[in-house]
């Protein structure tokens, strides 16, 4: 599949999911943005769709409650994920949302890509782990994205990416890092690049021996 006519700009909102039956059908190419509650990544989808409103940020980490689906063409999707972590919501609702994120990510055949954003500051959590370990295990290529690069000083920034580098092997798998800034753009071109990358994959389906890919806010 061509790269070429992919513009990130073309995106557009489908619909809002509270689980993985309200999704449109299971076919084509999705890659899904996950995150702790105040990770940035609404912020992030909107700076990647050059679209301000595209995903609502809210000053209330936690606020994004459902499975969110906006289309980039006939084929291709960007899913936006419920944010996990230390939200203040009741606990019953919490679980809500951590249902229907362990729902999507298990059985959702057409996932191509798992984009994982944590604050730079406080990277690393253990749900960020689990979820790495998760995709790792089902041979799905990870992207680390370091999101508000901006808050730390250089010598800072580079020292923790070095840090978090240096525990990317012990996941095994494809998992790469990158840095990202909504503010100053940084780190952009090199989520592009990997996106470009995991929509080219081809698409395996049940009839298919063609083998899966090889695993060798305020800010919502």
């Amino acid at each position: 599949m061509s790269t070429s006519t992919l513009h990130f700009q073309n995106a557009q909102f489908v619909t809002s999911a509270p689980d993985i039956r309200h999704l449109p059908a299971d076919e084509g190419l999705e890659v899904a943005f996950a995150g702790r509650s105040n990770a940035g990544k609404s912020s992030a989808l909107n700076v990647l769709t050059r679209q301000r409103g595209l995903a609502r940020i809210s000053k209330t980490p936690g606020r994004t409650q459902q499975i969110n689906v906006f289309s980039l063409d006939d084929n291709r999707r960007l899913i936006d994920l419920p944010g996990y972590g230390f939200a203040k919501v009741p606990l019953e609702m919490k679980m809500k949302w951590q249902e229907a994120l362990s729902e999507y990510l298990e059985k959702r055949n057409c996932l191509r890509g798992l984009v994982v954003l944590m604050d730079i500051r406080h990277p690393m959590k253990d749900l960020d782990q689990e979820l790495i370990h998760w995709a790792v295990e089902s041979n799905l290529p990870v992207l680390v994205v370091l999101t508000k690069a901006d808050k730390l000083k250089s010598g800072a920034r580079k020292a923790t990416l070095m840090q978090i580098q240096e525990a990317i092997p012990g996941f095994g798998g494809d998992v790469s890092i990158i840095t990202f800034s909504s503010l100053n753009k940084s780190g952009l071109p090199e989520l592009e690049k990997k996106l470009h990358e995991w929509y080219a994959m081809p698409l395996v389906t049940e009839n298919d021996d063609t083998p899966a890919p090889n695993a060798d806010e305020p800010e919502s």
